[in-house]
């Protein structure tokens, strides 16, 4: 049979990558990652390469069946230079963690965004604001839920490709929603984030919605969007101590500036203090504490001292890659 495998990466745009894609048509294929056959791309298009040396190199790492196309595949890869090292883009390769020690759950948060209005889906004009936020959380009826239509074919998609999405619910703004994603493995569960996310955009498009995730995509008495980064690793899940949970967090404490590097642009407007958020500048941990940079979960206490943290502050625009490369990093330096 002739495949068409849709092949989806990462530009080179700061501060925040976008995602590109392309179609492969190959004749024959057998279903199986290993036979995806790398390919190119130019660079120089997408801020990733110099116009006198373009090529760049997309290694397919992911694959999934497409839920739009017929005997189709969605194929993340990792931009690899011409010489088949890394792109200084590729935040997938700073992962250090090939084995499934480590664990990640991903609550992607976005808004959906009328593009007629530039405002979310339910704000009827610019400067119409609906009534302040509190019955838009996982809301009933047409008056709060808004574009209930789309997520739901989100959701069906992303099961339909095999994706480990955990659930969906209506967020606190009007217009804004949430899907989980959770995958034993920091590279797979970068993976699936980044399919999901491309799975949305193409949701969107039929719809003609944009799927917005800044951070802070409303001024004012709003909640921004986050990526909260639940995760564990095998000393974590294990411990039953309390002093593990609280070296780790503590841990993180010492190394603020480098997760929020990597935690997202503009993550300073929705890290305020306000709106189930600590502030930037600021960390502190605490059991079943939302207004925390990292909430120990009530059920990790009662369950012994086994189970995860949450970590609240990436922005909803975060690389998931690059998120879980610090939060390993950091980790692992706590627990040494």
């Amino acid at each position: 049979m002739k495949a068409k495998l849709e092949y989806i990466w990462l530009d080179g745009y700061k501060p925040t990558q976008t995602m590109r894609s392309k179609t492969l048509v190959v004749k024959d294929f057998d279903g199986k990652l290993e036979s995806a056959p790398m390919w190119s791309f130019d660079g120089s298009s997408t801020e990733q390469a110099a116009g006198s040396s373009s090529d760049c190199l997309l290694k397919p790492v992911f694959m999934c069946p497409d839920p739009d196309r017929k005997d189709g595949f969605l194929v993340m890869t990792e931009v690899l230079n011409a010489d088949g090292t890394p792109h200084a883009s590729n935040g997938r390769a700073t992962i250090d963690d090939n084995d499934e020690d480590f664990w990640f759950g991903f609550e992607q948060e976005y808004v959906l965004w009328d593009l007629d209005h530039h405002t979310p889906l339910g704000f009827p004009a610019p400067g119409y604001y609906p009534p302040p936020q509190g019955p838009f959380y996982c809301s009933v009826g047409a008056e709060y839920n808004i574009g209930r239509n789309i997520v739901e074919e989100h959701l069906d998609n992303c099961i339909e490709a095999g994706l480990n999405i955990e659930g969906i619910n209506a967020e606190v703004m009007k217009g804004q929603w949430e899907y989980q994603i959770f995958a034993k493995g920091a590279k797979e569960a970068g993976d699936q984030v980044w399919i999901a996310r491309y799975i949305a955009e193409r949701v969107g498009e039929k719809y003609g919605v944009r799927i917005n995730l800044h951070p802070k995509p409303v001024d004012g008495d709003w909640n921004g969007s986050g990526m909260h980064a639940n995760f564990s690793n095998g000393a974590m899940r294990e411990s039953g101590k309390k002093e593990t949970f609280i070296k780790i967090c503590e841990e993180f404490g010492k190394n603020i500036k480098e997760h929020i590097a990597v935690y997202g642009a503009d993550n300073d407007k929705r890290l305020t203090g306000r709106h189930e958020t600590q502030s930037i500048d600021k960390f502190s941990y605490g059991v079943s504490d939302r207004g925390a940079s990292i909430r120990i979960p009530v059920g990790t206490a009662e369950n012994g001292w086994k189970g995860r943290l949450e970590d609240r502050r990436p922005a909803s625009n975060a690389d998931p890659y690059k998120v879980a490369s610090v939060i390993i990093k950091t980790t692992k330096k706590a627990l040494k």
